[in-house]
Parts: structure tokens; sequence; C-alpha cells
């Protein structure tokens, strides 16, 4: 009975000290993080806060909603913000449409061979967004490099409007927006372990079979992951539309921009900057409910 009171009271000195012990450290690495935590407020949390302050004043500095009216008065705006997410969207089909197959050999080969064709869809990281799409516009061009070799093939009679309108700019759009689907999907891939695909062989399902009920369900989270990266970095686009469209295609970007330049103050432009954020952070918001969704039915 002694001993076991002994005991206990040592349990109870260890788990004193342990807990003296963790909450020292948690002081610590706090100290340690306070640096970087107070950056990230100053470059991030202000910035957006001085964003929703000049949302809701006006030329006075009086609080005012008018800049939010005005972005559902007339149907201007909303048409702006329809076209953006609704490009987004065909962007982001397109990518997954290219990038999937392409993700999915680089998984299946060697990984050694894989990294050094990986290096082709790192590339365009390595130019100017700026340079990237003045080429585009050089090789859409009516007497462009595409247009030139089709007319002189003869496979088509005149040169086709690839430029300055919306086939353009999802060009333009897409060749950027390739490598952000295919990194984390590739990443994805490669963490799938391969004995689920013999296993569903050995037991009499056929390779597509396989591929539908196994392989795709297992990749989706990457997938998933990866549009959503390549959707929201669509909403922001700017230089793209603008050079490539030939001002015929309006994104909320270009919107932002000209309503500083229209208004004497900053205010119709913080609040298409806070309606494009509160919707940004609703897609990341629902793409983390439908990845943790399908990491439950999976487990």
């Amino acid at each position: 009975m002694t001993v076991a009171a002994a005991q206990n009271d040592q349990a109870l000195v260890n788990g004193g000290a342990l807990e003296r012990d963790n909450r020292r450290e948690s002081r610590q690495l706090l100290a340690l993080c306070s640096p970087g935590v107070l950056l990230s407020f100053l470059l991030l949390c202000l910035p957006i806060g001085w964003l929703f302050w000049f949302s809701v004043i006006d030329a006075e500095s009086n609080p005012t909603m008018e800049h939010y009216a005005r972005i559902w008065q007339g149907g201007a705006y909303v048409k702006i913000f329809i076209a953006t997410f609704q490009t987004s969207a065909l962007v982001t089909v397109i990518c997954v449409l290219l990038g999937y197959p392409l993700a999915y050999c680089l998984a299946q080969i060697p990984q050694r061979w894989a990294g050094i064709l990986m290096l082709g869809v790192l590339v365009p990281f390595w130019t100017s967004l700026l340079v990237r799409t003045y080429a585009w516009l050089i090789l859409l061009q009516r007497r462009g490099i595409i247009n030139t070799f089709l007319v002189d093939s003869g496979l088509v009679d005149q040169p086709l409007p690839l430029v300055n309108n919306l086939t353009g700019t999802i060009i333009g759009m897409v060749h950027v927006m390739i490598p952000f689907l295919v990194l984390p999907l590739y990443a994805s891939m490669r963490s799938i372990d391969g004995t689920y695909m013999r296993a569903a062989a050995n037991v009499g399902a056929s390779p597509t079979r396989a591929f539908w009920q196994i392989y795709l369900p297992l990749s989706l989270p990457g997938l998933v992951a990866g549009m959503a990266l390549t959707f929201i970095l669509c909403l922001g686009f700017y230089i793209t539309p603008a050079v490539l469209g030939g001002g015929k295609v309006q994104f909320i970007a270009q919107r932002v921009a000209a309503s500083v330049n229209l208004f004497p103050t900053w205010g119709p432009a913080s609040a298409l900057g806070v309606v494009l954020l509160v919707l940004t952070i609703a897609v990341l918001v629902l793409s983390q409910l439908l990845v943790s969704r399908w990491r439950r039915m999976l487990a």
C-alpha cells in the first residue's frame, strides 16, 4: 500500500514536471515564431484590413455602402464577375483534360526520368508572364506563325481569329496554369501504392475498371487541390486577358485597375477586391470540405 502510494505520488510529480516542460517549450516556440507572425500580420492582415476600410468609406471618409451597391446596380459588374468565373472554370477544365494524362504518365515512369521530364513542366516558371503573353500574341496574330502555317499548308483559306478575343485569352491562360495543376496532382499520384492496382487485377478487374474505381478516387485529393489552385489563380489574371483579349475580354482585375483610374477614391476598387477575396475564400473552403469528405470516405 505504501509502495503504491509512493508510486502514485511520483507519477503526479513526473506529470507536473512534464506539464511545466511542455508549457515552457510552448512559450519558447511562441517567442521564436513571434517575428514571423508579426511580419505575416504586417504584410497580409494590414493590407487586407486597409482594403476593407477603403471599401466602406467615401471621399470624405464617411461610412458608406455605396461602393458595394454600385457593384449590383446596372449589372455591368455582375456580368464581369460572371465572365471571370466562367472563363476561370473553362480554363480549369481544359487544364484538367490536358494535365491529368500528363501527370499520370509522369507518375507511371521511373522517378529519375519523371524528374527530367518534369523540367518541361517547370520551364514556364523560368520566363516572365509578360514575355510569355507577348510570345503568344506573336504566335496567334493574323500574320503570326500559326496562322501563316495554316494558310500556307492549305488547311484554312484565311487566318483564324486566334487573338484579341476569348480564344486567345484561354490559350494563354491554359499555358500559364498547366504547371499549377500538374505539380500537386503528380505529388498525389506518386503517393498511391501500386499494389492496389495489382490487387485489383488479381481479383479480375480490367485496367480500365481498376483505374476508375481505385486509381482515380485515390488521386482526387490532389486533383481537387490542383483545380482549386488553378481556378483561384485564374480569378486574379490581369496581363493575359488585357494583352490577348484585346479589350474584348474583361476580368475583375482589369475592372479594379479601371476603377482606380476612374474614381477619385479607391473605394470602388476596394469593394471589388473585397468581393473577389470573399468569393475566393469560399472556393477554398468548399474545396477543403470536398477533400476532407473524400478522405473520410476512403478511410
